[in-house]
């Protein structure tokens, strides 16, 4: 082999090492190189603001090892959900679909509603291989879920795995609607009421816990609020503006 073609071919074969290891390795350092020289993956929506206007917010869940920094969602995918129609009120959809606008305007997530489903809430597990589930949006009964006992209107939460990076992120969830909660009624009458509390239990699902401030949407007793409060809105700022992988 000439030797213009052999050092031809050592370069090629070095440049395609190089591109093997910045698109496969799983280091948050090469991660951030493989994004500048567009190897890396891009948000699917632009990220939020994040506007420090007091209030109070707290997260569900945080990195190993470092409080300060809370377990979400990759915002380079979209959030997979179902709604599961078995004991939906009237307008119990349309309830849903703007709250989950809402969250997705105050994280710049990014949802994908895959229609109906017969699954519920909180199956248990995540999938050790395969596409996890997507996040179940119901009705139930105190009967299938205790924790609704109380005057608790309903139940948000995600599921978080161990990433390429080594960071944990949410990967699947649900959210449970108390049907006494629900009724016809309610939602004909006290439509914000109710889209209020579907907002907060998706806020619960994104990666929010509750806080002792009343004026927040996460204060963990339903006061009538129908609006993210400031700090709800800087919390979830934050968890939507972590970084992809």
């Amino acid at each position: 082999m000439p030797r213009r073609t052999l050092l031809t071919a050592i370069a090629i074969a070095t440049i395609a090492v190089m591109v093997a290891i910045l698109a496969f390795h799983p280091s948050d350092e090469i991660a951030t190189v493989r994004r500048a020289i567009g190897l890396g993956q891009e948000r699917v929506l632009p990220a939020p603001s994040v506007v420090r206007n007091g209030g109070s917010f707290s997260y569900a869940m945080t990195q190993p090892g470092d409080d300060s920094e809370p377990v979400g969602w990759d915002p380079c995918e979209e959030i997979r959900y179902r709604v599961n129609p078995d004991g939906e009120p009237p307008g119990g959809r349309a309830l849903v679909d703007r709250a989950v606008a809402r969250i997705s305007d105050a994280t710049g997530l990014a949802f994908e509603d895959e229609g109906d489903t017969d699954e519920r809430p909180f199956p248990g597990g995540v999938k050790l291989f395969g596409r996890p589930d997507p996040v179940v949006i119901g009705w139930a009964a105190a009967t299938e879920y205790p924790e609704l006992l109380a005057q608790v209107a309903g139940l948000g939460g995600a599921i978080a795995e161990r990433g390429g990076s080594g960071r944990l992120h949410f990967v699947s969830g649900g959210v449970a609607l108390d049907v006494e909660a629900f009724t016809p009624t309610a939602v004909a009458q006290q439509p914000r009421v109710m889209e209020a509390i579907v907002l907060h239990e998706l806020a619960h699902v994104v990666g929010l816990a509750h806080v002792s401030e009343p004026m927040e949407l996460m204060f963990a007793d339903n006061t009538g609020q129908v609006s993210l409060g400031p700090g709800d809105l800087e919390g979830l700022a934050r968890l939507g503006s972590l970084p992809c992988g």
